[in-house]
């Protein structure tokens, strides 16, 4: 079995005798074949996300991806490239453009519909998977990102946040407005988490707190005030 591996501007191909995952792959090319390959990886079972990588143009993690004859591997998008597969996730730091963490703690009972609401989205293993897959940062590198919104989107349900308007005001510009809702994020998620509906629900909530689409405005040469039916 071969597969191609990104390196520099060009892919390198392996063969391939044993492994059945990708990750078992690249270990057994650094260790076997070329020490010099670079690339990351921790728990080695789908739950530290350090693997992420792009196999065929599509986001997922290594430990996680049955090798075929002919994979090209090539390393995320939009991160700072370091070397080979390794790239520097420097896109967690928009989870504070978005605001996505506790601002002000009020004490309340969860019950278990509570519990849901954001259960999955602390599921996040921050793999930055759906930001690489996010077509919306090819043309806008200031759009926070679906992980980023996603995480915003746990904190402003969560019924022990006292400042949820906070978090809905930092999402307002490059954030859930400038999503295009192409559900890319949603088919990379190795967690099964739908950023893409929680970019919908940040939006049905910008929209109770007095916020709209302003791209709605521009097409249609702004909002009248003073216009009636």
């Amino acid at each position: 079995m071969q597969i191609k591996i990104k390196r520099g501007d060009e892919f390198k191909a392996y063969k391939i005798e044993k492994a059945k995952l990708l990750l078992e792959a690249l270990l057994e090319i650094k260790h076997n074949i070329d020490y010099t390959l670079a690339f990351d990886y921790g728990c080695k079972s789908k739950v530290c996300g350090t693997c992420a990588v792009r196999v065929n143009g599509k986001e997922t993690l290594a430990c996680a991806h049955r090798i075929k004859d002919g994979d090209e591997v090539e390393p995320l998008r939009y991160e700072k490239h370091l070397k080979d597969l390794k790239v520097e996730q420097a896109s967690i730091q928009k989870i504070a453009q978005t605001q996505g963490y506790l601002h002000e703690f009020c004490e309340y009972t969860m019950d278990a519909q509570d519990e849901a609401k954001n259960d999955i989205q602390s599921d996040c293993i921050l793999c930055s998977s759906c930001f690489s897959a996010c077509p919306v940062l090819e043309v806008n590198q200031n759009f926070a990102g679906p992980y980023a919104l996603t995480r915003a989107y746990r904190y402003a349900v969560d019924k022990r946040e006292a400042n949820a308007k906070s978090i809905i005001e930092a999402v307002q510009k490059d954030g859930v407005w400038d999503c295009t809702l192409c559900g890319e994020c949603t088919l990379v998620c190795p967690k099964g988490i739908d950023p893409k509906s929680d970019i919908m629900q940040l939006r049905n909530i910008s929209a109770q707190h007095g916020y709209f689409d302003p791209n709605f405005s521009n097409n249609f040469g702004g909002f009248d005030p003073n216009f009636t039916f």
